[in-house]
């Protein structure tokens, strides 16, 4: 059997102007007014986890500063759920939520690829 990949992801919230708005800011992601969006893909295979807690789905987007980002995020309306740290020898992430309440990741990145410290 071959390994089914990961091919949509959608971002709930009551207010589809305040999402597209937000998300436009913070990433620069383009959407039509009907909420379609193209987001940018990593080269490669997507990585990930699964976990045991918190019962919780989180996407993870790749930002070349985690600290500045969180910055633009506080600034369109969203909150800072955990600021900028390291997983020695793994990875540099950061957590937050959208205005919608949608908790959310960013890892940082050296180019293509996570940054490890």
């Amino acid at each position: 059997m071959a390994a089914a990949p990961i091919v949509f992801f959608d971002i709930a919230g009551p207010d589809l102007a305040a999402q597209r708005t937000f998300y436009a800011d913070v990433f620069g992601w383009e959407s039509a007014p009907t909420g379609h969006v193209s987001a940018p893909v990593t080269p490669g295979q997507l990585g990930g986890f699964l976990r045991t807690d918190p019962a919780d789905v989180l996407l993870y987007f790749g930002v070349q500063d985690v600290t500045a980002t969180l910055a633009k995020i506080t600034a369109a309306g969203g909150s800072i759920g955990a600021p900028r740290f390291e997983v020695k020898g793994v990875v540099v992430l950061g957590l937050f939520s959208d205005p919608a309440g949608n908790r959310l990741g960013l890892v940082e990145m050296d180019g293509d690829t996570p940054k490890i410290p």
